[in-house]
C-alpha cells in the first residue's frame, strides 16, 4: 500500500477524536452512491422504453416504403427487383384506408391494410404474432367468405372470435340507380394478432389484397413495404432505391417516419441524464466540504508530516487519494446496486402502466455497458475534480504557522 492511500484510509476511518470526519465521509460515500444509482436506473428506463417501441413499431410496420409514380401495375415483379437490392431481407405490397367494422351492436374504425399474404410474413411480424388463426386463412376457399385479421384488443372490443362474421364498411361511394351507396361486405375473422402495440391491436384489419382492391376501389397496390437487414441501414438502402430504379421511385424509411417520436425520447433521456446528475453533483460538494474539514482539523498532523521531510506533492495526494477512494467505493456501490435494481424491475416487471397511453404494458429497463461506462467515468472524473481545491490548500499549508498555532 502507498503511503499516500495509507495514510487517507487513516483518516477516513478515523473512529476517535475526529469521528465527525468519518461520518461527513460515509455521507459523503452514500450521496455519490445513490447519484450514481438513480443515474443507472433512468438510463436505463429510457433506453428500455425506447428500443421496445423501437422494435415493436418495428415489428409492425416495413422499414422502408416504396411508392411509384403512375402506380404499381406489377407487384410481382416490383417486388423481386426491389428484393434484389444488397440489404434487403423481403418486399411486400399493400394497400391502406379506412374502414368501419360493425358486429352486432359493437363497432369500430379501423385502418385496412390490403396484403399478400405470402409475402407480408417476410416483411412484418404478423405472421409470428398470430395468437388464432393463420396468416394464409386470409387466402381462404373459393366456396367460404373472405377473411379478415384482428388485433386482439379490437376483438375484445367487438366481442367476436375466430369463424364469427362481421361487416366491412369502407367509405368509397358507389353510384348506383338508387343514389350513392358505400361499399361493404361481410367477412369472417380469420385470426387474431397481437403486434404488442396497441395502436395496432386496437384499430388494425388485415384483409387480402383482392379484397381490398374491390372494398376501396383501386385497382393497384398502394405502395412496396421493404424489410431490411439491418435497422439501422434503412436509410442508406432507400436512397440506394432511388438511385437505382430512378425518379420514378420515392421511398421513405422508419427513422424519418417515426422522428419526432425518437427525437422526443433522446432528448427527454437527455434530460432526465442531467437533472439526476446533479445529485452527483451533490455528493461532489459533500466531498469537498469533507476535505475542507480534515485540512482544517488535521492541521498540525500536516504540519508534523511536512517538517520530517514530506513534500507538498504527496501531501496534496494524500487528500486527492482520500477523495477519490470516496468516489471509487460510492461509484462501484451505487452502479452494482443500480445494475441489480434494473434486473429485478424488468425481469419481474413490476412497474406496470398503462398501454393504451405508453403502447406497452410494463417499463422495460436495459442497462447499456456504454451508459454504465460513461456514468462510472464521469463520476469518478466529479469526484476528482472536486479533490483538487482541498488538497491544493493542505500542501500549501505553512507547516511553522500550523505548529505556533497550535
Amino acid at each position: 500500500m502507498s503511503f499516500e492511500l495509507f495514510v487517507a484510509l487513516r483518516y477516513l476511518l478515523a473512529r476517535r477524536q475526529h469521528a465527525s470526519i468519518s461520518r461527513v465521509s460515509l455521507f459523503s460515500t452514500i450521496g455519490v452512491a445513490v447519484g450514481v444509482l438513480a443515474l443507472v436506473v433512468a438510463l436505463a428506463l429510457m433506453t428500455g422504453l425506447q428500443g421496445e417501441l423501437r422494435n415493436r413499431i418495428l415489428g409492425s410496420t416495413a422499414h422502408i416504403y416504396v411508392w411509384k409514380a403512375g402506380g404499381i401495375t406489377d407487384y410481382q415483379a416490383e417486388v423481386r427487383r426491389l428484393s434484389q437490392i444488397p440489404g434487403v431481407a423481403g418486399a411486400g405490397p399493400a394497400i391502406m384506408g379506412k374502414a368501419l367494422v360493425s358486429s352486432g351492436s359493437e363497432s369500430g374504425f379501423i385502418t385496412l391494410k390490403g396484403i399478400d399474404p405470402v409475402l407480408e410474413g417476410h416483411v412484418t411480424d404478423i405472421e409470428r404474432t398470430m395468437q388464432r388463426g393463420k396468416l394464409l386463412a386470409l387466402e381462404g376457399a373459393e366456396d367460404e367468405r373472405p377473411g379478415i385479421l384482428l388485433g386482439r384488443d379490437l376483438v375484445k372490443q367487438l366481442g367476436v372470435k375466430v369463424g364469427d362474421l362481421v361487416e366491412l364498411t369502407t367509405p368509397t361511394a358507389t353510384l348506383t340507380p338508387g343514389g350513392i351507396i358505400t361499399r361493404g361486405r361481410t367477412v369472417r375473422v380469420a385470426g387474431i394478432f397481437a403486434l404488442g402495440l396497441f395502436e395496432f391491436d386496437s384499430a388494425y384489419g388485415f384483409v387480402s389484397l383482392d379484397l381490398a382492391k374491390r372494398l376501396l376501389g383501386k385497382d393497384m397496390p398502394d405502395l412496396i413495404q421493404l424489410r431490411v437487414d439491418d435497422i439501422y441501414s434503412s436509410a442508406r438502402i432507400a436512397r440506394e432505391v432511388e438511385e437505382q430504379l430512378g425518379d420514378r421511385y420515392s421511398t421513405e424509411d422508419w427513422s424519418r417516419l417515426n422522428q419526432s417520436l425518437f427525437s422526443a425520447l433522446s432528448l427527454e433521456k437527455m434530460a432526465i441524464s442531467i437533472t439526476i446528475g446533479l445529485i452527483v453533483m451533490v455528493g461532489a460538494l459533500n466531498i469537498i466540504s469533507s476535505l475542507i474539514l480534515l485540512v482544517r482539523q488535521k492541521s498540525r498532523d500536516i504540519a508534523i508530516l511536512k517538517t520530517m521531510g514530506t513534500s507538498s506533492k504527496r501531501v496534496m495526494g494524500i487528500f486527492m487519494m482520500q477523495g477519490l477512494v470516496i468516489g471509487v467505493v460510492g461509484t462501484t456501490v451505487g452502479a452494482v446496486t443500480g445494475v441489480a435494481l434494473c434486473w429485478v424491475l424488468d425481469r419481474y416487471k413490476l412497474i406496470q402502466i398503462p398501454m393504451d397511453v405508453y403502447q406497452v404494458s410494463h417499463v422495460p429497463f436495459v442497462v447499456l455497458p456504454t451508459d454504465l461506462l460513461f456514468v462510472v467515468v464521469a463520476t469518478i472524473l466529479i469526484c476528482f475534480l472536486a479533490t483538487i481545491y482541498p488538497s491544493r490548500q493542505a500542501s500549501s499549508l505553512d507547516p511553522v504557522q500550523a505548529l505556533r498555532a497550535e
